[in-house]
């Protein structure tokens, strides 16, 4: 023996293969977990929402403000609206409790879902009855 260590290339190559491969796929799966904004909200589909806050899901990725909206019939219709992660709400000041406010109308502007799911938007900025408002995204043009 002469003291090399002879490895066989095809082990190898199937070791890098499998780490290749486990890498493109996690990559993949927390690209899928984490939707774009521009792939789910169109921009140019704005809309205001006048209601009241019924919910707030402080959760990750992102929180979801609840809206009851009453339609010209009386209907009511509770829209999902979509807003930025815990952690900035966190670091703005914001809570969970601030957002919900005090059962006073609210009014948010919004931009809808663009493949027109009902009910469903990201919110840009919600006003409440006694004028204060919290910017949660940058104005669209």
């Amino acid at each position: 023996m002469s003291g090399n260590t002879i490895v066989n290339p095809a082990i190898g190559t199937r070791w890098i293969d499998c780490i290749g491969i486990a890498a493109i796929c996690s990559t993949a799966f927390s690209a899928a977990a984490h939707h774009s904004f521009s792939g789910e909200f169109d921009s140019t589909k704005k809309a205001q929402l006048v209601g009241t806050i019924s919910q707030v899901e402080w959760i990750n990725p992102h929180t979801y403000i609840h809206i009851d909206v009453k339609d010209e019939q009386g209907a009511v219709a509770t829209w999902r609206v979509e807003s930025l992660p815990t952690a900035m709400m966190r670091k703005a000041g914001l809570t969970k409790e601030l957002i919900i406010g005090d059962g006073s109308p609210v009014t948010a502007d919004v931009i809808l879902a663009r493949d027109g799911t009902q009910h469903l938007a990201w919110a840009t900025k919600l006003t409440y009855a006694d004028g204060h408002y919290y910017q949660l995204a940058a104005p669209p043009n």
